[in-house]
């Protein structure tokens, strides 16, 4: 860690026996972020050296380049520039230092299979020695804080092993005999000892699921409390989550809040992939080629199945309840509703054009894709209910099969793969299920299948730009109108985010980034926008303000009614006993 000031890390690779001419390669994405990064953009300079003295060093492509020498020892030295806070880059500065291996680390071709040592120094200007480093690789000889040698199996492992290293906190927990950490940088003010013990209760959980032993011997989370902010990368044995630091629990704090539900939710994903997608995971992965993009079909199998079932062992593991399991859920099918791509995109195409469509969106995504994460969770629900109410299966023992023929066996899944397994559970019949669910672009009837479980279904429209859903409506039941867009505050208005399909302002003209200041002459802003709508009826043409740019234009519009996108799911207690016979072996339990 070489100038916190310029953020720089210098990194030496030093090979004993180098070719005469020895290719390098740094990858240009991560695993679990499928977008090409191109992680040598980052690097500052590059250089080589040799028993007899400098060694040219060409680069030949991107992320490519040979040292040219007569063989036998050689150093690569590489500066790279860490200013990323993500969980997918490298980042450095005075307060902390983070990184993942594939921002810094080049491969020596045809060396990926061989073991590596790492060597981390610690950084000069800690002259107080009070940075730590907190990994889970293999340690070799470290000192008390962590600075020294580590060791990985190969190139790949090295990768999938993050750093966080500076003054953070750390609290140690045990989860089915397996010790766990979770490690905080930044600033907080919780009670890292029930967060502890709230995250042995869920790791437990996933273990017992799966089937002890864990497929690791330690386990680290790596978080980072911002004040916004929330992602999450898994990997072999820990996970970067990124978090607000409002999102954990307040000293004393009781139950279980809104906000901590969403920490508990991240960190529950995450966990999760350790078996699905880092081990269970498409036979186009295996080997990972991250020098390109990697297509595949089957990401909503991976992320879809896993955002429900973060939920669902929110719920198994006794840290939520029923209802508030099903309010997160109605929020899961809000988000889905909302997207009107959903009916141009289907999962598997948007599972194989995540590369260039989920991580690059734009204003106009939302009306042309769907997200293979929530999309792809409510598939994994209605299949779980499919095969709950037509077999004697449901989706864990197909996620099960998926683990144990193909995950704990290091075989690739094929592309039908997945639809060939929950097709042997619950019968040839699942095959309409895929061609409309996965391979369609129409929604499934929810409601009718969780009707059978006694779970009464509700869409209404939404309240306001916070409504998330999940929630009856707050006031009686009354017409809403709806301008077909979404927005955020601006100076002098409420500028357009993205605009809907079809929707009013679409019609009227109006495009993401324009400013509405005025409708028939009055200002309006994103806190006074509901109730001026609220003056209007169905149909009713209203003169509309705006700026794109800084020209002001005046047009009219015809509202329309609000989409009913926004769900709420509820007991239904006229429900049958065959109904709620089910309910409880889906929930575990029923009013």
């Amino acid at each position: 860690m070489a100038d916190p000031d310029r953020h720089h890390f210098i990194v030496e690779c030093r090979l004993d026996d180098a070719l005469p001419e020895q290719p390098f390669t740094l990858p240009s994405w991560i695993p679990g972020s499928y977008l090409l990064r191109e992680f040598a953009r980052l690097i500052v300079a590059i250089e080589a050296s040799g028993d007899a003295g400098p060694v040219q060093v060409e680069q030949t492509a991107k992320s490519t380049w040979v040292a040219r020498s007569a063989g036998g020892p050689l150093t690569l030295t590489i500066t790279v520039y860490a200013y990323d806070e993500s969980v997918r880059g490298a980042y450095f500065d005075r307060r902390r230092a983070f990184f993942n291996g594939p921002c810094l680390f080049l491969e020596p071709a045809g060396r990926g299979d061989e073991p590596v040592e790492l060597e981390l120094e610690r950084p000069s200007f800690d002259t107080s020695g009070s940075w730590r480093v907190a990994t889970a690789m293999t340690e070799v000889a470290v000192d008390d804080s962590g600075f020294g040698r580590y060791r990985a199996a190969s190139y790949d492992e090295l990768l999938d092993h993050p750093f966080e290293i500076g003054d953070h906190a750390v609290v140690e927990f045990d989860a089915a005999g397996v010790p766990h950490r979770f490690v905080v940088a930044g600033r907080i003010d919780t009670d890292l000892d029930r967060v502890a013990a709230d995250l042995a209760q869920l790791c437990t959980a996933q273990i017992d699921f799966f089937g002890r032993p864990a497929p690791f011997e330690r386990y680290t989370f790596l978080g980072l409390a911002v004040g916004t902010g929330y992602g999450g990368l898994e990997h072999r044995a820990s996970s970067s989550l990124i978090f607000r630091r409002d999102d954990l629990p307040k000293p004393g704090e009781p139950g279980l809040p809104r906000d901590y539900q969403r920490f508990l939710g991240l960190a529950s994903h995450e966990y999760f992939h350790s078996w699905h997608i880092k081990r269970s995971k498409p036979a186009a992965f295996m080997p990972y080629r991250l020098d390109r993009r990697n297509h595949t079909r089957l990401l909503w199998v991976f992320e879809g199945i896993t955002s429900y079932y973060q939920e669902l062992f929110l719920l198994r593991s006794g840290l939520l309840g029923a209802e508030a399991f099903l309010r997160r859920i109605a929020e899961l099918l809000t988000r889905v509703y909302r997207v009107p791509g959903r009916a141009h995109q289907n999962l598997e195409a948007a599972s194989f054009n995540a590369w260039d469509h989920l991580y690059k969106p734009d204003p106009d995504s939302v009306n042309r894709g769907v997200s293979y994460y929530s999309k792809g969770a409510l598939v994994a629900l209605a299949l779980d209910l499919t095969l709950r109410r037509d077999s004697a299966h449901s989706l864990d023992d197909v996620v099960l099969a998926l683990w144990h023929r193909f995950g704990a066996k290091e075989i690739g899944l094929p592309e039908d793969g997945f639809e060939v397994l929950a097709r042997e559970f619950g019968g040839d019949g699942l095959a309409d299920f895929f061609a409309v669910a996965v391979r369609g672009t129409g929604d499934i009837d929810l409601a009718a299948l969780l009707a059978d479980f006694g779970i009464a279904l509700t869409l209404r429209a939404a309240e306001g730009p916070k409504d998330s859903g999940g929630t009856p409506a707050a006031t009686a039941e009354t017409i809403r109108l709806g301008l077909g867009a979404s927005f955020e505050p601006a100076g002098i208005g409420l500028k357009l985010v993205s605009v809907f399909e079809s929707g009013p302002a679409q019609c009227a003209g109006l495009a993401p980034g324009d400013i509405i200041v005025a409708l028939d002459r009055y200002r309006v802003a994103v806190d006074n926008i509901g109730q001026r709508l609220t003056r209007y009826d169905d149909g009713d043409e209203v003169e509309v303000a705006y700026f794109r740019g800084d020209d002001l234009i005046d047009t009219s519009l015809t509202l329309a009614r609000a989409p009913l996108d926004t769900v709420y799911l509820a007991f239904d207690q006229n429900a049958g006993d065959q109904a709620r016979l089910r309910r409880t072996a889906w929930l575990g339990e029923s009013p």
